[in-house]
């Protein structure tokens, strides 16, 4: 089971990934919205901003956020870092259930160039 310290890591390396990013990718990165992921096993959720191309994980708090972010993702610590080391395909994960995105409908739409 993956720690608090490897999914923060995960979360540091995606958005690494991001900011460095061309193209449609880029422009879904520029997104200026609130996010969370949950990490269900765990039961922690990484709360922040997606802004200027990156992830901005401003706090960690135990349990589901208490505020809904624009952009909400829950998934074990474990899927967490596969997604981000690219041995788990975020579209087979999502359709079986393993990954939950919720987002509005014109964000989704951005959000599927990056995932």
């Amino acid at each position: 089971m993956a720690t608090i310290e490897e999914c923060r890591s995960a979360l540091d390396k995606l958005s690494e990934n991001m900011q460095h990013s061309e193209g449609d990718v880029r422009a879904a990165a520029a997104l200026d919205r609130s996010v969370s992921c949950h990490i269900t096993d765990l039961d922690v959720t990484f709360v922040g901003r997606m802004t200027g191309g990156r992830i901005d994980v401003r706090d960690t708090v135990q349990g589901p956020p208490a505020d809904k972010a624009q952009i909400r993702l829950a998934m074990t610590g474990d899927d967490l870092v596969a997604l981000v080391d690219g041995e788990l395909h975020f579209a087979k994960a999502w359709g079986s259930g393993r990954v939950r995105l919720e987002a509005g409908l014109m964000d989704l739409f951005r959000l599927r160039k990056l995932l």
